[in-house]
């Protein structure tokens, strides 16, 4: 007879250091959920819920309702097949985590790999949010600096010429293919004004744009990707499609060039496998992205990341936006992603001993 499972919850709020700006608005704080599930003796298995606001499907009321309910239904004995949570992305990737984490102890260590052995590394992206043109100019610069050779940038709320005329001083100083230049519009484009926009933008050497348009203009998406002036990146349009028929249609429908996986938005590591199969069966480029987690969602992420063995650049780089985080074994140095084989996680028997520092 399996032992009698505890799972429990904990709000925390992390705050990042400068606002996190993107053409939705900026952030000064996000809200996460950590889940623990773990036997009535041993450490707890660890998982992060961390619904994006705007954005999640999950991001609703009731969420720390549905919480509750999922662990007292985990303390009754449900598998994570039981939980019903295809509508809780969020709920169901730290679900999913929290009991990969515990069939290894507690340990933190999710996934065996050559990273979690400390002999490979993550390459990761330079993230330049969102702010005035001057400041955005300099966040790139001390991304450089610091040893980035990808530089991603949000864009699409100020003035487009402004914005243009800071890609262009970018590329002025840092010139490809050193330097590998990504965008992120987070659908700020007009579907009318979208094309002559990103023809553009492509004068500045661009390796690719993430949703140019809102998600569900599907017709305007294929039409941008068709034409080809900057390869496009889907992200939000992958946001709450959950069978594969759905999915299927949408690729098939768009064709992108690449799509984004943030594992918190679709459901967790099983789902977002899945949307991998679909894309390698058409040719369609993918990486995976970090959604503001922090540090235990994050670990879990690149220990996942770890295991695609896929090039290029990742974007999990996000771990030091915040003032406060809890410790991690992650570290990050001149875009290389790490994972310290010889730190020992100490074990969490109750969440009230996990602190953000």
């Amino acid at each position: 007879m399996k032992p009698r499972l505890h799972a429990e919850f904990r709000k925390y709020t992390l705050e990042f250091i400068k606002p996190m700006g993107t053409s939705r608005g900026a952030l000064q704080s996000r809200d996460t959920w950590v889940i623990g599930i773990g036997d009535q003796e041993g450490p707890l298995g660890l998982g992060e819920c961390a619904p994006l606001p705007k954005l999640s499907p999950d991001d609703q009321p009731g969420f720390e309702t549905k919480l509750g309910e999922v662990c007292a239904t985990v303390e009754d004995g449900a598998t994570e097949q039981d939980l019903a949570l295809r509508k809780w992305p969020a709920i169901r990737f730290g679900v999913e985590t929290a009991l990969k984490d515990l069939q290894s102890g507690g340990s933190q260590v999710l996934f065996e790999s050559e990273y979690t052995r400390s002999r490979t590394s993550i390459i990761t992206n330079g993230l330049v949010v969102m702010g005035e043109t001057h400041d955005m100019l300099r966040q790139a610069q001390a991304k450089v600096a610091a040893g980035f050779r990808c530089i991603k940038i949000k864009i699409g709320a100020l003035d487009f010429d402004d914005e243009c005329r800071m890609l262009q001083e970018f590329r002025q100083q840092f010139r490809p293919p050193e330097f590998e230049l990504r965008l992120d519009a987070n659908g700020a484009f007009n579907a009318d004004e979208a094309m002559d926009k990103m023809r553009r933008l492509s004068e500045f050497c661009v390796h690719s744009i993430e949703q140019p348009v809102k998600s569900g203009q599907w017709p305007a998406l294929a039409r941008l990707c068709a034409d080809g002036a900057i390869p496009v990146a889907l992200d939000e349009e992958l946001i709450g499609l959950t069978t594969t028929k759905e999915r299927r249609q949408m690729l098939d429908a768009i064709k992108p060039q690449h799509i984004i996986l943030k594992p918190t938005l679709l459901g967790g590591f099983k789902q977002a496998s899945e949307w991998i199969s679909l894309a390698r069966q058409r040719g369609i480029g993918y990486w995976v992205t970090s959604a503001l987690e922090s540090n235990i969602g994050l670990n879990a992420l690149a220990q996942w990341t770890a295991t695609l063995a896929i090039s290029g650049v990742q974007g999990l780089g996000t771990g030091r936006l915040f003032r406060k985080n809890f410790d991690s074994r992650v570290t990050l140095k001149n875009s290389e992603l790490r994972f310290a084989h010889d730190l020992q996680a100490a074990p969490i028997h109750r969440l009230e001993q996990l602190e953000l520092h």
